[in-house]
């Protein structure tokens, strides 16, 4: 007999300028720009358009917030459930930096957040990888045993759905997470967590955003926060 779940629509924020200037964020608080907006928009109609959605959650941080406000609008004016939990990685001393600046600007704390062991933290008050997944996955646990058998949309940023992907799969992903993407969970009541559709942008129209590639000799670990800082 299959397990009562729930559904949980997770999508990462719009884009904002810092996101196109290559900047780091993790809890700086940036706004969409213009794209981000008509992003966030093209993702609302399409939702607005699909099984009805019974709650919508986010960051508080701006950027995740007002992606989230908007498709509220489209759907049925729900009020945003605003969770900080859901929140990227702190970053430390290297946020606000250019990439392309940081490890001459920071090279201690550069070091750290590029570095592969995920216990690892970032000086200036940067979280290490083991720390965002248990605060974001946490999160969505409790998300999904509030709404078993219905259908909901949480806001948020790269970094935590690479922890959820962490969670359902048990392994990391290595691609990009392109802002206003799709990506369906199902969590069970067995605390099973299954990846139903990954990284669906349909709704937008990808001719008019960049794809910007990787410059050799920097790590995985920095490039995955590269393309997902970069990548529209």
């Amino acid at each position: 007999m299959e397990q009562p779940y729930t559904e949980i629509i997770v999508v990462r924020h719009g884009e904002t300028a810092w996101n196109a200037a290559g900047r780091i964020q993790g809890h700086m608080d940036v706004e969409l720009n213009e794209v981000g907006r008509q992003q966030a928009a093209s993702l609302a109609d399409r939702l607005s358009r699909e099984p009805e959605i019974s709650a919508i959650y986010s960051s508080d941080l701006k950027r995740a917030l007002e992606t989230a406000e908007t498709i509220a609008a489209s759907c049925g004016k729900f009020e945003v459930i605003k969770d900080p939990d859901l929140r990227e990685r702190h970053l430390g001393d290297v946020q606000g930096l250019l990439f392309r600046e940081a490890a001459k600007v920071c090279p201690e704390a550069y070091r750290a957040f590029s570095s592969r062991r995920t216990d690892q933290v970032i000086p200036g008050g940067g979280e290490s990888l083991d720390q965002l997944y248990h605060r974001a996955t946490a999160s969505l646990q409790r998300i999904g045993q509030k709404h078993t058998g219905e259908r909901v949309v949480v806001i948020s940023h790269g970094g935590v759905i690479r922890a959820f992907y962490r969670r359902a799969c048990s392994n990391r992903f290595r691609g990009s997470i392109l802002n206003t993407s799709v990506n369906i969970f199902h969590l069970s009541g067995d605390d099973v967590w299954t990846i139903k559709a990954w990284g669906d942008v349909s709704h937008l129209n990808q001719s008019g955003h960049s794809q910007s590639g990787l410059g050799a000799g920097i790590s995985s670990s920095v490039a995955e926060v590269i393309m997902d800082e970069k990548r529209a």
